[in-house]
């Protein structure tokens, strides 16, 4: 049998050896100690210099391609960062505006229209703020709040009802 296809498989065999950094390949299992890298040899001689030449450019681009990885998610991060901060100062802006929205209504304020008529309470409230008659509606009691708005008209209860449950709902959140 001729030597001459065995040989590329030798150099690949050798190729794998020295790439997964073992002394052995899988013609060296078939005849043990027939097939051995070594420098002084012809053919394995070059493809052990071009593995060592060719090592130090690999490191290079494989350090290079990291360092451009590492300022992708660097940029990603701080662009997440500058997010989240955007998203904590709205909801500091919130809970500064319900906080005043809640101030708005006094508690004395909020005594007289608990005594008021439904019908002149709705009617007093349909001249004023959304802000104030949200804040005043949130402070009552659910029956007086209900009967209030009960005779108003629908568009306007309905506005201050969701300012209402917009207040409710940020602060269950917070």
């Amino acid at each position: 049998m001729s030597r001459f296809p065995i040989r590329p498989l030798r150099i690949v065999a050798v190729a794998l050896a020295i790439a997964t950094g073992t002394a052995t390949s899988v013609a060296d299992e078939a005849k043990p100690k027939a097939i051995v890298a070594s420098p002084d040899k012809g053919g394995d001689a070059g493809l052990t210099k071009f593995c060592a030449n060719a090592a130090p450019a690999v490191q290079e681009a494989r350090i290079a391609w990291q360092m451009k990885r590492l300022g992708e998610l660097d940029g990603q991060l701080k662009q997440r960062i500058a997010d989240l901060e955007k998203s904590e100062a709205a909801a500091r802006e919130w809970v500064d505006k319900r906080d005043a929205l809640l101030r708005a209504a006094s508690d004395d304020i909020v005594a007289i229209y608990t005594k008021m008529q439904p019908e002149a309470a709705a009617t007093q409230m349909n001249a004023m703020a959304d802000s104030l008659a949200a804040a005043i509606l949130s402070k009552l009691r659910p029956k007086t709040a209900s009967a209030i708005l009960n005779e108003m008209e629908a568009a306007r209860a309905s506005k201050l009802a969701a300012i209402i449950a917009g207040a409710a709902a940020e602060d269950k959140k917070s």
